[in-house]
């Protein structure tokens, strides 16, 4: 109907879900060297001439750099290739050409660079001023003033310059977090991270509110660290079911685990180990580690259950989950304060423990 407004484009929405995006692959083509140059003087004034051709300069490299202000690869979502100037051309008088521009890739700190033909993990972008330089750039070509010899006064020789060359990689960003929360969706782990941090992730009564990484730094005296809120898991994950497989390999760099189980349902253990074994099917897939990692296990939302009721869960809870030998076990409830402490004591300590015994292998 004429005059009738029309609704927005659906690109309004969909730009939420795109704020963080943690793999990318795109071409890098390095630039080509310039030519060199042909040139001979003949100027009035200068009794013998001689060849004067310059050299080509080189082309621009791939530099790939990590930097501090990001934490997505979401630059590189529509930017499928990125190509570095070619040098310029040799010129008459022994000017040389100029260098071509280098383009640089920004990075946040905790990106893999992998040859995407190969699947090569090139560099890991650890720490914030990493740089690698992924392709350098061409040489340039000789011109004919530098072939000259006693015996070859008058070359005609150069040579072009070294051709483009294209690399194709993915940019894998594992986040650089020290404890990775895990559970199935709406165990109260947003809840957590809002309580112990300054992180705002959303909160609500209905799951999957978490649709992307959530990074709360929690202080404590001294000591700190990196809180990661983490896509709800659920069974059969590990085959792409649902969100949270999306995001476990950014558990792989966790120093330990806060595996949150809802109190509230009939059987917690049984949660427990759903979650437990999507884990393993994960690092059977993909050859990692998660089911090792040092891990504190909080039954979450206990305001919401009687005592009594409470205790039994837990009695049945230990008895049957199964947990790891150095498991810990914390009743939780992020509303009311009850175990917080508990659990950020627990977690600074395997983390701080962490800590120390990589700074003596460093060492």
């Amino acid at each position: 109907m004429l005059g009738e407004a029309l609704p927005l484009p659906c690109f309004y929405d969909m730009a939420k879900f795109m704020k963080f995006l943690d793999e990318a692959v795109l071409t890098v083509e390095r630039g080509a060297g310039g030519a060199g140059c042909v040139s001979f003087r003949r100027e009035r004034s200068i009794e013998y001439g001689g060849p004067d051709g310059g050299n080509g300069g080189n082309g621009g490299a791939v530099i790939v750099r990590c930097v501090g202000n990001l934490n997505t690869l979401i630059d590189y979502r529509y930017r499928q290739l990125l190509r570095a100037k070619t040098g310029g051309h040799g010129m008459g008088r022994n000017r040389s050409g100029a260098a071509g521009a280098d383009v640089v890739l920004t990075v946040p700190p905790g990106t893999e660079i992998i040859d995407e033909d190969s699947g090569i993990v090139l560099r890991d972008m650890v720490r914030v001023g990493d740089e690698m330089v992924l392709l350098p750039g061409g040489r340039g070509g000789r011109g004919n003033a530098s072939y000259k010899t006693s015996t070859n006064q008058a070359p005609r020789q150069f040579t072009p310059g070294e051709p483009a060359k294209q690399l194709k990689i993915r940019l894998r960003l594992k986040l650089l977090a020290d404890v990775g929360l895990l559970g199935l969706p709406n165990a109260g782990k947003s809840t957590f991270v809002a309580a112990v941090s300054r992180a705002k992730p959303k909160v609500a009564d209905y799951p999957f509110t978490t649709l992307q990484p959530a990074l709360g730094l929690v202080r404590r005296g001294d000591g700190e660290f990196l809180l990661a809120d983490l896509p709800g898991l659920i069974e059969g994950a590990a085959q792409g079911v649902g969100l949270g497989h999306a995001f476990l390999k950014h558990v792989s760099r966790c120093a330990a685990v806060l595996h949150m189980v809802d109190a509230v349902q009939d059987e917690p253990w049984a949660a427990y180990k759903v979650i437990r074994g999507e884990l393993k099917a994960y690092d059977k897939q993909f050859g990692s580690k998660l089911c090792k990692l040092p891990e504190v296990v909080a039954l979450s939302r206990a305001d919401l259950v009687d005592a009594d009721a409470l205790a039994a869960k837990v009695k049945e809870f230990k008895k049957k989950a199964k947990l790891p030998a150095k498991a810990v076990v914390v009743v939780l409830s992020a509303k009311h304060g009850q175990g917080v402490e508990e659990v950020v004591g627990a977690l600074l300590e395997l983390v701080q423990g962490r800590r120390g015994a990589s700074d003596g292998v460093s060492e």
